[in-house]
């Protein structure tokens, strides 16, 4: 048992353990078109540096969720964050795009082992009134760090080096393991089960195919595979394209997956996703909804860094300082969101979040040009920002309310692994979206140009993901301002997408009834099955 000053300080300690991944992606996000210059890295190379992350670190949150219960939650934690600093130390010395995509994965178990471990700390410690506290305060602590990330990224990577800006988790990183031994108590399940070796599997294969699908599409080709496709020495040999194979795969792996699971769960056995928990009405439509909003929740953040610094011109600063609006509103919201507790459904915060989301996501598609102020851009992200801060600080609690705390785990696995699939969905779509709409765009509008020297030119910006425009200033202005205008372009139709797949999010939650504002019938104590150790 836990003393009430002791339980809220250790709550803070595992706000800042969630928010280290906070600040690692937002810093990330600010640092990319630094990196893409010192590393030559591709168009697909930016996404695989966010989505190899994304990826591992949702197909591992269920394994994950369900070691904790196992094995104790809090040592589950400090792993987690050993094994985050420590790969972000590879990061921060990384000498190729290869090797900084491999740190990012390894980045990503790590995470994997902090997010769902955060939540069912928070599920199994506190209860009824405490509990919507509890994740208000979650959040917010994530929102306030969230505004740090991108202006301590921006000025790592402007007066420093974006090297450094891996290297900031370290220290974190240490802080976050003292306050865990001191605050934080020792739990774990009482009756853990034994993970399901063959449906981690099968979840990993159907998820890194898809998500491989979605990225390499516009590169090899979405049915016929292009002529010179090769893998390093070996050419591919067929006529169709290596994506349709990897959606079919995707396909084979969901369907595995389902069916392994439900024959497990016939026979008495453990199984990765306890698809029992899907008869909480609460719970199950939670989960479609968490994955629509996560499909278009965090897009527009691969896009808009690079769009602020080739084409306005800014320096990851003052990049830094433009997407600190969106955390600053994250911030605000998850406060209010905190003092609803108890007096507002929960499920009417995350509408009315998403609802400002997708207002927030039509303002800045509506000012996007070549031109555009920084402040028309503020307001867009702040509004944007408000929304994620309602959305994130209740949609958690909305899913969780009615499911028992000794299956809060794999629960809270459950619930992180279907925001993390929509967003690793959302990265690759909207990525997908923003260059194959700026290869469009830019062929139109340099249609006067010779075919090769068109080609070329289109490819030079697309594979370099921008960063090329400056430089053809001093070789051809008129192909530079085509290049600005067609990147401003391209990053609106990855605005309106984002907005699009919100909307649908929003119509999910239509099923989700009044919900209740919290469990204020359950003691404030620790139940049985969630015995410390």
């Amino acid at each position: 048992m836990t003393s009430p000053r002791t339980r809220w300080i250790g709550l803070v300690v595992i706000s800042v353990a969630v928010a280290l991944i906070i600040v690692d992606s937002t810093i990330v996000n600010v640092a990319i078109p630094s990196i893409v210059d010192e590393l030559a890295l591709t168009s697909t190379q930016v996404q695989w540096v966010q989505e190899s992350y994304t990826l591992v670190f949702a197909a591992l949150l269920l394994v994950f969720g369900t070691l904790a219960d196992r094995f104790g939650r809090r040592r589950m934690l400090l792993i987690g964050i050993t094994i985050f600093a420590l790969s972000s130390v590879v990061a921060a010395l990384a000498p190729t795009g290869e090797a900084l995509i491999a740190s990012r994965v390894v980045q990503g178990v790590g995470g994997a082992m902090i997010l769902p471990t955060t939540l069912s700390i928070i599920n199994s410690t506190f209860r009824g009134r405490d509990r919507g506290i509890a994740f208000a305060v979650w959040g917010s602590t994530i929102g306030g760090m969230a505004a740090v990330g991108p202006l301590l990224g921006g000025w790592l990577t402007t007066d420093f080096s974006w090297r450094w800006a891996f290297g900031i988790n370290v220290p974190l990183g240490v802080l976050v393991v003292i306050g865990a031994l001191l605050f934080v108590l020792e739990s774990r399940a009482e009756h853990p089960v034994k993970v399901d070796l063959v449906g981690a599997a099968l979840s990993v294969v159907a998820s890194a195919s898809l998500v491989f699908g979605l990225i390499e599409g516009r590169s090899y080709g979405w049915w016929v595979a292009r002529p010179d496709l090769a893998f390093g020495d070996w050419a591919w040999p067929f006529a169709i394209s290596p994506i349709p194979i990897a959606f079919a795969v995707s396909a084979a792996g969901i369907a595995g997956f389902i069916a392994w699971g439900l024959h497990r769960q016939r026979i008495g056995r453990s199984t990765m996703l306890d698809f029992s928990l899907f008869r909480i009405p609460s719970f199950r439509n939670g989960n479609i909804a968490a994955l629509l909003v996560s499909l278009g929740e965090f897009g527009i953040i691969l896009s808009l860094p690079l769009w602020l610094q080739n084409v306005l011109g800014y320096d990851a600063l003052q990049t830094g300082w433009v997407i600190v609006a969106l955390a600053a509103g994250s911030f605000v919201a998850s406060g209010a969101a905190g003092s609803t507790s108890g007096r507002i459904a929960p499920v009417w915060v995350v509408r009315a979040g998403i609802g400002s989301e997708i207002i927030g996501l039509l303002l800045i598609a509506w000012v996007i040009s070549v031109d555009t102020p920084w402040w028309q851009i503020v307001i867009g992200l702040f509004v944007y920002g408000f929304g994620v801060g309602l959305a994130t600080a209740q949609l958690t609690g909305v899913i969780l309310v009615d499911v028992p705390v000794s299956r809060s785990g794999q629960a809270s696995g459950t619930q992180s692994t279907s925001r993390q699939v929509g967003s690793a969905l959302g990265i690759a779509v909207l990525g997908t979206v923003l260059f194959s709409s700026l290869g469009t765009e830019m062929d139109s509008r340099l249609g006067d140009l010779p075919d090769a020297e068109r080609e070329q030119v289109v490819s030079l910006v697309v594979d370099s993901a921008g960063s090329a425009i400056p430089a053809l200033d001093a070789q051809s202005p008129e192909a530079a301002d085509a290049a600005r205008e067609a990147f401003s372009d391209a990053t609106r139709w990855s605005a309106l997408a984002a907005a699009g797949f919100l909307a649908v999010g929003l119509l999910a939650t239509l099923s989700l009834g009044s919900g209740r504002a919290a469990r204020d019938d359950e003691p404030d104590t620790l139940e049985s099955a969630d015995r410390p150790a």
